[in-house]
């Protein structure tokens, strides 16, 4: 998989995961300090939206757009994970009325990149994780798995919901 950023080759560091894969079980920071698990058998679908930065245009749309479209889902959780502070992430929640989307960081270990293989290397974005979206089943396997190509790009978020359904 080959990824740009603003039309430059950027490199993935992490392992790189597939769909059919277990999906593994990290943990993560919540807006409350608490630590919460994403990946692993849950007993629901997980939507696991990954953003740079909540503090840009596009990954702010992302996770708005997830927001709307997860309002109708009954059997699936979504979440946000980027490498913002848990505080930010709960600022950018409140003032954008984030409410059906989990903000979860990965900023003390970068194990969820390193797991998930979306750590960025080679860019000035060099350390951030990449856009994605991976959809895990109830049972914990990955049934949808994308990487954006374009890092600016907004991800294809029919065929994520679709996943689901």
């Amino acid at each position: 998989m080959s990824v740009t950023f603003k039309g430059n080759a950027v490199s993935l560091n992490g392992k790189t995961l597939n769909v059919g894969d277990n999906a593994p079980k990290v943990d993560l920071v919540a807006g409350d300090l608490s630590v919460k698990s994403v990946g692993g058998a849950s007993g629901k679908f997980q939507i696991i939206n990954v953003v740079p930065s909540l503090d840009t245009g596009v990954c702010a749309t992302q996770t708005r757009t997830f927001n709307q479209k997860a309002a109708s889902l009954s059997n699936a959780e979504v979440f946000v994970i980027s490498l913002d502070l848990p505080f930010a992430q709960g600022r950018f929640c409140s003032t954008e009325g984030i409410d059906k989307v989990s903000a979860l960081s990965d900023f003390r270990a970068k194990a969820f990149g390193e797991a998930y293989g979306v750590v960025l290397a080679g860019s000035p974005l060099e350390g951030l994780l990449t856009r994605a979206v991976f959809v895990v089943d109830p049972n914990g396997k990955i049934v949808y798995k994308e990487i954006v190509s374009e890092v600016t790009n907004e991800p294809n978020y029919d065929a994520a919901l679709a996943a689901v359904k």
